[in-house]
C-alpha cells in the first residue's frame, strides 16, 4: 500500500514535541497510524477527524488507512506492515477481524510500537497495549433493558431478530449482541459468541457488514423466516436504517421496534423520527483523541495508558438515547443527543 506523503507543517510540529528539556536536539517526527474498518461509515469518519485534529494539535505525523469493507482483514494487515516499515511510534486500530489481526499486531508491538485498539477489543483483549472503547456489552444491555420495559407483557412472546456485524463475530458485535440479550432477560449461553442461544423468542441472526444495504438484506432474510417479528436488534444505525426499509416495504414498520448502537447524528435523527426506538450513544472522537494523546506520551517518555479502574480497557462512556423513556433505565432525549452526536 503506498504511503501518503508527509506534510511539512505536521513534521515541524512533531519536531517541537520531541524536544526534551533545554538544549535537546531536534528528533525525527513522531509518526502514528490510524487504521479503521472502512472510511465510509460516519463513525469512522468522525474517528479519523478526531485523530487528525489531535495529531495537528500535538505535532504528530498521522497516516490513515482503512479496509475496503467491514471484514477486510487483509488490507488492515497490509496497513500495519506499512506502519511498521515507516517506523511509527503508535498505531490506533479498529480491527475488522479481532483474532486474525493479532499476529500482525504482535509484530508491531515486537517492533516497539504502541498499539491501541479503538472501539473494538482484540481477541484476546490483551493482544493490544490498551483498548479505548465504549463498554459495548453495557451499550447492548441498555437497549435490551429499554426494549424489555417498552414491550411490557408482550416481551414474553416477542419475536426477535438480531442483525449482527460479520460471520467472523468480531468482539464488538458479540458484546453488543450478548449485552442486548442479557438486558432483555434472555440466557446467553456462551457470552463470547452469538447464535448458541436456545430461547424460542429468537427467530435468528443474520449479518449486515454494518451498512444500510446489509441491514436491508438481513432483515429481508429474517422476515422470510418469520414475518411476525416484533423486535429487531441491530449492530449499528446504518444497519437499522436498512432494516427499517425492509420492514416498510412489507408494511411492518409500525409494528416492529428497532434498537441499535452508535449515537451518530443520522441515527439520532432516526430516533427522533421514530425509525429507531432507542440507541446507545458512543463517542468516537473521544476514543481517537485520547488514543493520539497516549501515543504522544509514549513517544515522549515511554508512558503507557492505563485502563479504567475495575475494567480491562479505557471506558469512553455510553448513554441511552430515546424519546420514549422507561422507568428504571436512565436515558436522554434525541434532542439532547443531537448536541453530542457525530457524523
Amino acid at each position: 500500500m503506498p504511503r501518503p506523503a508527509r506534510r511539512p507543517g505536521l513534521a515541524l510540529g512533531a519536531i517541537a514535541l520531541a524536544l526534551l528539556g533545554s538544549g535537546a536536539a531536534a528528533a525525527d517526527p513522531v509518526g502514528a497510524c490510524l487504521i479503521t474498518k472502512t472510511d465510509t461509515n460516519p463513525f469512522f469518519v468522525k474517528m479519523r477527524e478526531g485523530a487528525a485534529a489531535k495529531a495537528r494539535e500535538l505535532g504528530i505525523d498521522l497516516d490513515s488507512y482503512a479496509g475496503k469493507v467491514d471484514g477486510d482483514n487483509e488490507t488492515q494487515v497490509a496497513a500495519i506492515e506499512t506502519c511498521i516499515a515507516n517506523g511509527v511510534k503508535g498505531i490506533l486500530l479498529t480491527a475488522s477481524n479481532t483474532s486474525a489481526i493479532v499476529p500482525a499486531v504482535r509484530q508491531a508491538r515486537d517492533a516497539g510500537i504502541l498499539v491501541i485498539a479503538l472501539d473494538t477489543p482484540l481477541d484476546p483483549i490483551e493482544a493490544a497495549d490498551m483498548t479505548f472503547a465504549t463498554d459495548n456489552f453495557k451499550a447492548g444491555e441498555l437497549i435490551g433493558q429499554w426494549a424489555r420495559a417498552r414491550l411490557g407483557a408482550e416481551a414474553d412472546t416477542a419475536r426477535i431478530a438480531l442483525l449482527d456485524l460479520d460471520i467472523s463475530q468480531p468482539t464488538v458485535g458479540v458484546l453488543r449482541d450478548q449485552g442486548f440479550l442479557q438486558g432483555f432477560g434472555i440466557d446467553i449461553a456462551d457470552p463470547k459468541k452469538w447464535g448458541d442461544e436456545s430461547d424460542p423468542r429468537i427467530v435468528g441472526h443474520d449479518v449486515t457488514q454494518g451498512n444500510q444495504e446489509g441491514g436491508r438484506r438481513a432483515m429481508e432474510n429474517l422476515l422470510a423466516t418469520d414475518p411476525s417479528l416484533s423486535l429487531v436488534y441491530t449492530i449499528n444505525e446504518p444497519a437499522a436504517a436498512g432494516a427499517f426499509e425492509a420492514l416498510k416495504a412489507v408494511g411492518r414498520d409500525g409494528a416492529v421496534t428497532i434498537v441499535s448502537v452508535d449515537g451518530g447524528c443520522p441515527g439520532v435523527e432516526n430516533v427522533k423520527a421514530g425509525v429507531i426506538g432507542a440507541t446507545s450513544q458512543q463517542y468516537p472522537l473521544l476514543m481517537a483523541s485520547k488514543g493520539i494523546e497516549a501515543i504522544a506520551a509514549f513517544a515522549r517518555d515511554g508512558t503507557r495508558p492505563e485502563a479504567t479502574e475495575g475494567k480491562s480497557f479505557f471506558d469512553t462512556g455510553v448513554t441511552l438515547v430515546t424519546d420514549a423513556p422507561v422507568e428504571g433505565v436512565e436515558s436522554i432525549s434525541a434532542e439532547e443527543a443531537l448536541g453530542l452526536c457525530w457524523g
